[in-house]
């Protein structure tokens, strides 16, 4: 019983917080503070603020292009994981774990320190150069870079345990039948790991979408719609913020139970 009162306590220390900005996006005044039922108005001005629209648009590219680069790397990665030694294998899967585990402020701090010395050597190479290069700086490609790293890591674990649980007979049958391994890749083993490559695509979008700690250090004069809304809660809450904190929460948990969605429908076909 008292499992029970403790993991409802739980839940609701959790929770209760989300639900009041949901519910607090729908009031009728301006007050963040005291609630008058019902309204969206602030959805419609959210929605109508060049600024949000701006940042929300460089999360959704940002998230996007990081997701792509990390599905395609990470899925690669686990099929190069399976060829190599046991001892080798065990310390990729340990730095991988340890890529998710590692608390987001030291990755940005990292990143940050290694792009800094990065751009300073090769800033006056492209100077002496002279070849109508930009100077490299913070901004769009270091976030992508910057979260393309850490959802690698997510991708690598999901793709992998679906890896471990193929079919492999259907792997014989194709080499049996004297099949290219790209054609065997394409026919027999995609399709198989497809659902497990869409949840990572799925996991990484929306880890990139909503991360804030990694894209504070290393975006430079680029805005993202979480570094937007923590530059605005500076100045106080209002019912806008909550407005683009719910869309924010729907978004993510769509994506997140459509990725558990498609982990688990491979499990459940082969169950049956």
């Amino acid at each position: 019983m008292w499992l029970r009162s403790y993991s409802s306590t739980l839940y609701i220390f959790l929770y209760a917080p989300i639900a009041l900005i949901m519910l607090f996006a729908f009031n009728a005044g301006r007050s963040g503070l005291s609630f008058q039922c019902c309204s969206v108005q602030w959805f419609g001005r959210a929605f109508g603020n060049p600024f949000i629209m701006e940042a929300l648009g460089n999360s959704a590219l940002i998230a996007l292009c990081s997701a792509l680069i990390s599905t395609v790397f990470g899925t690669l990665a686990v099929f190069g994981l399976e060829r190599v030694g046991r001892k080798v294998r065990l310390i990729f899967d340990a730095l991988t774990y340890c890529a998710i585990i590692v608390p987001g402020i030291v990755i940005g701090i990292a990143t940050l320190i290694a792009f800094i010395t990065l751009f300073d050597v090769l800033n006056p190479l492209l100077a002496l150069l002279d070849i109508g290069l930009p100077r490299l700086s913070m901004g769009f490609g270091t976030v992508v870079a910057s979260h393309s790293l850490f959802t690698m890591a997510l991708v690598m674990v999901i793709v992998r345990t679906r890896v471990e649980a193929m079919d492999r007979s259907l792997l014989e049958a194709s080499a049996d039948l004297y099949a290219p391994p790209l054609h065997t890749f394409w026919r027999v083993t995609l399709p198989q790991i497809t659902p497990a490559v869409l949840a990572g695509f799925l996991l990484a979008f929306t880890f990139s979408f909503d991360d804030f700690i990694i894209a504070f250090f290393v975006a430079g004069s680029e805005t993202t719609l979480p570094i937007y809304i923590f530059s605005a809660i500076r100045r106080g809450i209002t019912p806008e913020i909550n407005a683009v904190s719910t869309v924010i929460i729907c978004a993510s948990l769509a994506l997140l139970f459509t990725s558990r969605y498609l982990q688990g429908r491979r499990t459940g076909a082969e169950s049956a």
